[in-house]
């Protein structure tokens, strides 16, 4: 297996194979782009982040922007990210129709072992993260690697989400924790 199957895998993986390197190159490349666009040049960014990532629909990213491939993340009509979001794709992203992004959310699908030994190896590995539809994510909320956020779901502000949260609720915290539910 090449180090970028291993990463799209979920294994452990070199970040500094050759082949990923000119990857995330290519996505700082288009991320600089779209990030030092005039402010009034909203067909010229939406031209970039159609380059940097997959999109069912209409698409509107505040600047800046950052991500690590841009290739993993998917997103579904009607979908908005506030001003300095940080999605570090290297597994997918998966965000359904009709999401909100405060500013500064960010979403992690990179983790590193957690003996230090093997640490010392500068090994990576991942898990997907995956967003329902109907979804808004208050500014400054952290998402680790590997959850899932049901449809209709708020996540309060500074929530830092090491769980899957379930559709139709409501959840706040640092860890994040349900707080009640609402009708779907």
């Amino acid at each position: 297996m090449t180090e970028k199957e291993k990463m799209l895998a979920g294994e452990n993986y070199q970040p500094s194979d050759p082949e990923l390197t000119a990857e995330r190159l290519h996505a700082r490349t288009l991320t600089q782009a779209f990030n030092n666009s005039a402010p009034d040049d909203i067909r010229g960014r939406d031209i970039t982040l159609r380059k940097l990532l997959k999109a069912k629909g209409s698409v509107l990213i505040e600047p800046p922007f950052f991500c690590d491939y841009g290739y993993n993340i998917q997103v579904g009509k009607n979908f908005f990210a506030n001003f300095n979001c940080v999605f570090l794709d290297v597994n997918s992203i998966s965000i359904g129709n009709n999401v909100l992004l405060g500013p500064a959310v960010q979403i992690y699908t990179a983790t590193h072992p957690i003996d230090p030994k093997e640490r010392l190896t500068f090994v990576e590995s991942s898990k997907p993260v995956t967003i329902g539809h109907n979804v808004w994510i208050g500014g400054g909320s952290i998402l680790c690697p590997g959850v899932t956020i049901g449809d209709n779901t708020t996540i309060g502000a500074g929530s830092v989400v090491t769980k899957d949260i379930p559709a139709n609720s409501v959840a706040v915290g640092n860890p994040c924790k349900v707080i009640r539910s609402v009708e779907g």
